[in-house]
């Protein structure tokens, strides 16, 4: 069996990929749902309701532990990777979503006052809140629980 077919029977991947979508999806309609207009690039953007990150690392961890056990040393690897995700995306990220802020703040205050060297801005949605992280955990689990 070559590669391609290998990919298409492994449903744990097939489980990551549906909860990426299904979490990218639902940020264009939060989006939608909050500022009143359609932002399809949200749709591969970064940070925002729900996460992702966190999506995809739950939707394995959990389609891992319905597949091979939850008593697996496989599950346990891929939880702990999990709670590396997310608290990297609701911890460091978000910090560094914050100082981006600032940081744009000050160039544009230079700006005002000519002394601007640049007009480049930071990304500052990088990160989640921790409800964002939950939200995005959760899908991932049900998505994982209805798919497997």
């Amino acid at each position: 069996m070559n590669f391609f077919e290998q990919l298409a029977q492994n449903r744990i991947f097939w489980v990551a990929v549906a909860s990426w979508f299904a979490a990218q999806g639902l940020k264009v309609v939060f989006g939608f749902i909050v500022e009143r207009r359609w932002d399809l690039s949200r749709f591969f953007g970064l940070g925002g309701m729900p996460s992702s990150h966190s999506s995809v690392v739950c939707s394995v961890a959990t389609a891992v532990g319905i597949q091979y056990s939850f008593a697996s040393a496989l599950f346990a690897v891929s939880f702990v990777f999990a709670c590396v995700v997310m608290t990297d995306a609701a911890g460091v990220r978000r910090a560094a979503g914050k100082q981006a802020a600032v940081l744009n703040k000050i160039v544009q205050d230079m700006i005002a006052n000519g002394r601007g060297l640049t007009t480049e801005t930071l990304k500052e949605l990088l990160g989640h809140t921790p409800f964002e992280v939950v939200v995005g955990a959760l899908l991932g689990i049900l998505l994982a629980i209805l798919i497997m």
